[in-house]
């Protein structure tokens, strides 16, 4: 019992005096801060300023649409009596698609025509007997006058006719058929759409400042989400003629080759359009600027004392960014040690200790992360 108790009030004094003593240590290693005349240094993370190459380019976002794509619809209303299609297949321009029953106006064609036949012997028969005076000029006239007048209503119902049969307007790839054999189309009802694969245009909107750095033949590239951020590589065919006055911007189309037809109309695209030669740009992550109403700053390390580095504000000025990064034109030079994380808790001379086992994202092109 006697030796429990010795042990216990050994244990507290063990304790106690663990206490005791980091409070002393703690108290020292203040006391030595605040007689060296500052606080406590802070811990940052730093990195080298260096020159990156940059492609100066244009960004902007657009769809694709083909360069012939048409919801087939018929111009006369009628009853389906044919398809001659398949879902998802490839047609020739004047292919017929589907023919609407035609008979009523085939068989008034025909009564037309023979109107006219009969219109035209009268009007051969008049006009030998005007040679020899037989009958008058008013007659020839009005013989064909009546002749003119049935041909052209073979001619109307003929229209008529081959409106009832549909065809391909050009070559392409048929979607999926929204009709049956049987049903009963209005005009302008949809049949089918048709869309020319091989090739698609992008139209997109640019900045009318733009304007001085682009030209028909430019590269475009084109990242697609639908195809898992793939890359097509496409040029710039036309530019319009005029600015829009109501946003200022100028409207581009590119076209971009499409043979394994990966691509289909209503993608939606980002688009970058490469403008010039690529320029050397020193390049900080975005975390070490401190963004301030009076100019934007960073931290750069003065190592003249080894043991001692301190953290030496700066002004710059800065470019373009993109993804994590950012260009600065003045204010930095490449080697240039400057801090990327922990800046909010310096001011201009403050010490500091180097922790680089983490660093900020620093990416020109970040892609999201799958967990």
């Amino acid at each position: 019992m006697i030796k429990r108790m010795i042990i216990m009030l050994l244990l507290t004094a063990l304790v106690l005096g663990g206490i005791f003593g980091y409070k002393i240590f703690e108290g020292m290693t203040i006391k030595k801060y605040m007689s060296a005349g500052g606080p406590p240094p802070q811990t940052v993370s730093t990195l080298q300023a260096k020159q990156e190459s940059w492609q100066p380019k244009l960004e902007a976002v657009g769809s694709f649409r083909a360069v012939n794509g048409a919801d087939i619809s018929a111009e006369v209303p009628g009853i389906i009596s044919t398809l001659s299609f398949e879902s998802g297949a490839d047609v020739e321009k004047d292919a017929v698609l589907v023919q609407l029953r035609a008979e009523d106006d085939i068989a008034k064609l025909h009564t037309l025509e023979a109107a006219a036949r009969i219109a035209d012997i009268t009007y051969q028969r008049d006009l030998k007997q005007l040679a020899v005076q037989a009958v008058s000029q008013a007659v020839v006239d009005n013989d064909l006058a009546t002749l003119d007048g049935a041909r052209a209503q073979v001619a109307a119902q003929q229209a008529l006719v081959d409106k009832k049969t549909i065809k391909a307007p050009f070559a392409g790839h048929l979607g999926i058929r929204q009709v049956d054999v049987g049903q009963y189309l209005n005009a302008g009802t949809a049949i089918v759409t048709l869309q020319q694969l091989d090739t698609l245009y992008v139209d997109f909107n640019l900045p009318e400042t733009a304007l001085p750095k682009i030209s028909v033949g430019l590269k475009v590239t084109a990242t697609v989400e639908a195809q898992g951020n793939a890359a097509f590589e496409g040029e710039i065919s036309s530019i319009n003629a005029k600015v829009d006055e109501g946003t200022r911007n100028i409207q581009v189309r590119a076209t971009f080759k499409n043979a394994d037809r990966k691509l289909l109309p209503g993608m939606f695209a980002k688009l970058s359009v490469e403008t010039g030669a690529p320029v050397n740009f020193i390049t900080l992550p975005q975390t070490a600027i401190t963004y301030n109403p009076y100019g934007n700053t960073v931290y750069v390390i003065d190592s003249t004392d080894a043991s001692k580095p301190v953290a030496k504000q700066t002004f710059v000025t800065l470019g373009d960014a993109r993804g994590d990064q950012i260009a600065v034109t003045s204010g930095v030079k490449e080697g240039d040690e400057v801090v990327t994380s922990g800046q909010v808790k310096l001011r201009n001379g403050a010490a500091v200790i180097i922790n680089n086992s983490v660093q900020p994202s620093n990416d020109a092109a970040p892609k999201p992360q799958d967990h």
